[in-house]
């Protein structure tokens, strides 16, 4: 009896495992944020840090990991070379101070990133000009040089949303990382206005008296200030590259149904009401081009229950891919409610599997990813993210596909057998190859190239090594073209012989 309840519990497994990597999908992103704001990197030195990002892009990748969201602006600072703000204090301890052996954080990462195949976002907080921590500003950061437009808040430094000036300076911010590295995306997180302390309030009163817009409400005044910073945002970064994502990675929650009638069925702090941030109005009018809310909680957290608030952001945040923001500690400390010998992460994706809406997630934090916690890395490797990705689709941005690929022809290379190809011509940015999928097929096997599992490569040279054996086994291999949203061209074959 003990014998056939271990078969069936084998078998069970053995299912469950198959249609997970079956679920798979073609196109998802799948990213990891790397935070500086917890101090892992400060003081580090630049040999150490450069070892220690290695060592996690190398295991993130392994995991199937395709975008990379790199902090590189935590207080109005920078982790990057630039004329506008100082080196942040989390890169070598002091602010204002140059790494020492110099180098680039953010380009080091782009160059890292790009060579695993993996896009790189740039993660800014907008309005953050002080963390509570930092005691020592640099002559040069904005909260010196302009302290008026900031107020101070629980310990922090808040550039104030509604000074006109405060927006165009972070879009100049934004425009200087954008024209100056080779950045795929730029992205935001949930710090707008400060979270509330009880008994503190914002001290900005005058401000709205004084300039209030002729908005009555105090509340909606504070709403609009960050409408309008979005909005500018979003046009300054396409205006500088059309093609680089403006993603913003908001709380879980919009709203509580107590508030609003389409708000979740919820009890927690609120996007709209709590930090003036109106996600739903961003999403619906075209401000942002992904969606990352961060539903941190469990499934059956009484407060804010994961399964309410991924339903509810699939019905309501569809106009742009929605990609779930994961907490992945506390997703293996707590148990799955149907299945109390396991943790949460195989419910969690089936969730995601069954909301069409849902085009990915993104892991908070990369480091918990990495050291495997509950052995969550493991389960993404070998099971959910198996197989290869390609990002989702953003049409509203660029639809068309690059040409076909041309002269697809296996060479023999100093003992290598090569498979090769010819980049198509492009008239524009938004139709040129800058990545191509290496599909293989077995001799008479439909030639499915929406199956993932049939993907052996995606690479940005014009060339794949193929695995030569004794020239008996005959194999077909389909080579697309990718340009920089990722939109796939007509499919090439060759009928090649290993």
């Amino acid at each position: 009896m003990k014998r056939n309840m271990i078969i069936i519990w084998l078998l069970a497994g053995l299912s469950l495992l198959t249609q997970s990597v079956s679920a798979q999908m073609k196109r998802e992103m799948r990213g990891a944020w790397i935070q500086c704001v917890n101090g892992q990197f400060q003081g580090m030195g630049t040999a150490k840090m450069q070892q220690t990002l290695t060592y996690q892009l190398d295991e993130l990748q392994k995991d199937g990991v395709n975008v990379i969201i790199f902090q590189v602006r935590p207080e109005c600072d920078a982790l990057y070379e630039s004329k506008i703000e100082p080196w942040s204090r989390f890169l070598t301890g002091t602010q204002g101070v140059a790494p020492s052996p110099y180098w680039d954080p953010l380009q080091w990462m782009i160059t890292e990133c790009h060579k695993r195949g993996m896009e790189l976002h740039a993660w800014i907080n907008p309005y953050r000009a002080k963390t509570k921590t930092t005691n020592q500003l640099a002559k040069n950061h904005i909260a010196v040089r302009k302290p008026m437009n900031c107020f101070a808040y629980d310990g922090l430094f808040i550039l104030n949303p509604g000074i006109p000036e405060n927006r165009d300076y972070i879009c100049e911010v934004a425009k200087d990382i954008v024209s100056r590295y080779d950045v795929d995306g730029i992205h935001m997180d949930d710090y707008f206005y400060p979270y509330p302390v009880k008994g503190l309030g914002i001290p900005d009163d005058e401000l709205f008296h004084d300039h209030s817009n002729g908005i009555k409400n105090q509340n909606d005044w504070r709403r609009y200030n960050v409408d309008l910073f979005i909005e500018q945002f979003y046009k300054t970064v396409h205006q500088t590259k059309p093609w680089v994502k403006v993603g913003i990675s908001p709380f879980g929650i919009y709203r509580n149904k107590k508030s609003s009638p389409i708000g979740s069925d919820t009890n927690g702090l609120q996007n709209y009401d709590d930090l003036y941030a109106d996600i739903l109005l961003w999403v619906n009018n075209g401000w942002l081009d992904y969606c990352v809310p961060q539903i941190y909680w469990e499934i059956g957290n009484k407060a804010a229950d994961y399964e309410t608030l991924i339903k509810w952001w699939s019905q309501h945040a569809g106009a742009r891919p929605l990609i779930i923001g994961e907490d992945v500690e506390r997703t293996v400390k707590h148990a799955d409610p149907k299945n109390p010998n396991t943790h949460q992460l195989s419910a969690k994706m089936a969730l995601h599997r069954q909301l069409p809406n849902v085009q990915g997630s993104v892991l908070w934090y990369a480091k918990a990813a990495v050291d495997n916690v509950g052995n969550y890395g493991t389960n993404l490797r070998n099971v959910y993210w198996k197989y290869p990705a390609l990002q989702p689709v953003m049409p509203f941005i660029d639809g068309k596909a690059p040409q076909k690929v041309r002269k697809l022809k296996p060479m023999w290379i100093d003992g290598d057998y090569v498979l090769f190809w010819t980049a198509p011509k492009p008239t524009g940015w938004d139709d040129e190859a800058v990545k191509y999928v290496v599909y293989r097929f077995a001799k008479g096997e439909a030639l499915n190239t929406e199956d993932p599992s049939k993907i052996i490569a995606i690479t940005d040279q014009t060339f794949v090594k193929l695995p030569y054996q004794h020239g008996s086994e005959k194999w077909v291999y389909v080579v697309t073209a990718l340009d920089r949203l990722q939109n796939e061209s007509k499919i090439v074959k060759k009928k090649i012989k290993l």
